[in-house]
């Protein structure tokens, strides 16, 4: 079968390091305006041009983010910053509104048009539309079945590309459109500022008794009423693939760059391991799940993939298996030992792992040097701090990572 693209989340810089490193086939980051998620790191237009560098040096994809639903008054705007984009050397634009786009193909031309999930494209006669306005890819709402997915592949053939969200947070609106947050806080999810009030925790008042507050369900923690689960797909991932799909997409350009390089790392794998060979990834399927485990994440299930998703409410708070310990930054020529970028409080003799680009590697923590004053230390909690240690054979990039701790010890 033909091996879809990888396409992961660059919030920060930091997380496009992370995807690259770990494997990313492309990233998709947004600008300071203008993208559903105002509150990541985002570039400005200097930044753009230096991530876009970055990309196409790892011989990866750099696409804009620019979803949001423009006014009137912001079309010009709108524009120019489509135009600035294409300068800094992006690959695709990735929007949502049919005058957005209809803007950017008579302004911007030379830009390619991938249209987002927030368009909600569930059918081959939409997909067929966005061909006919010159788009070349649709990223299809996360309600499109998998039969439904192979189906629309049939109809299309290679006339427009299928881009659909294999793994991250899912929104418990449709495909996203969400006002939720636009009536409680004022901060619109279909301009960017979401404040994600689905993930709260609600309860029933009765009229007669105010101030007395009813879980919907009777337990000790409360319901999360309208919390839905994570999507992960990687339990199906080889049938996404034989489906035909274009484009494999992580969700999270609010998420660390140790979820970018964790949720990266292990689907890159599973398809390295699919192109080798299906039963190759079969054997690999339950390690492969577990090192999703390892990064921040709630509960998930397959979404709408296979039919109707697990009831919302169970997607409480978050669990997580594996904690960032350190990044590593390159050999110390001088000691012989591995420069690292302290993240989490870890110890001396303590069991760690090293993530690395062809896998996990078990390894025990040594004593470690503070760079700063050459102090050799048997732990550090200052998170920025140069420490040297030793390590197996590594690069700059691969990440150390420990047992999730209370930060107060």
């Amino acid at each position: 079968m033909s091996m879809p693209e990888l396409l992961c989340p660059a919030g920060s810089m930091e997380a496009l390091e992370a995807a690259l490193h770990f494997g990313a086939d492309a990233v998709y980051g947004g600008i300071k305006r203008y993208g559903l998620r105002a509150f990541a790191g985002n570039f400005d237009p200097e930044e753009l041009r230096e991530a876009v560098r970055r990309a196409h040096a790892a011989k990866a994809r750099f696409y804009v983010t620019m979803n949001i639903y423009p006014f009137d008054d912001e079309l010009e705007g709108f524009a120019e910053a489509a135009r600035e984009a294409k300068a800094a050397g992006v690959d695709a634009a990735i929007v949502s509104d049919p005058g957005a786009i209809r803007l950017l193909r008579r302004e911007v031309p030379e830009l390619a048009v991938h249209v987002s999930t927030q368009a909600n494209t569930l059918n081959t006669p939409a997909a067929e539309l966005y061909r006919e306005m010159g788009c070349e890819r649709v990223i299809l709402a996360r309600e499109v079945s998998l039969d439904r997915i192979r189906a629309m592949k049939r109809a299309l053939g290679d006339s427009i590309q299928l881009e659909t969200f294999v793994h991250g947070a899912s929104c418990m609106a449709y495909s996203g459109r969400c006002m939720l947050s636009a009536y409680l806080t004022g901060r619109s999810g279909n301009r960017g500022e979401c404040a994600q009030p689905c993930r709260w925790k609600y309860a029933v008042m009765e009229e007669k008794r105010p101030g007395e507050y009813f879980p919907v369900e009777e337990d000790e923690r409360g319901t999360y009423l309208f919390s839905a689960r994570d999507l992960c797909l990687m339990p199906i991932l080889e049938e996404l693939c034989e489906a035909g799909v274009s484009s494999l997409k992580i969700e999270g350009r609010m998420k660390s760059e140790y979820y970018v390089a964790v949720v990266t790392g292990a689907y890159r794998r599973a398809l390295d391991l699919l192109a080798e060979s299906p039963e190759a990834f079969r054997r690999a399927l339950p390690e492969l799940e577990r090192e999703l485990r390892s990064a921040s994440h709630r509960d998930s299930d397959t979404g709408f993939l296979l039919g109707q998703p697990e009831v919302p409410g169970e997607a409480e708070g978050f669990h997580q298996e594996r904690e960032y310990a350190a990044r590593v930054l390159g050999r110390d020529e001088k000691t012989g030992k591995t420069r690292l970028m302290l993240k989490n409080r870890f110890f001396a003799g303590e069991q760690l792992e090293l993530m690395t680009r062809k896998g996990i590697l078990q390894v025990t923590a040594s004593p470690l040097v503070r760079e700063k004053t050459g102090e050799t230390l048997e732990t550090l909690g200052i998170a920025g701090e140069t420490i040297l240690m030793d390590l197996p054979e590594c690069e700059a990039g691969d990440i150390l990572r420990g047992p999730v701790r209370n930060h107060r010890e």
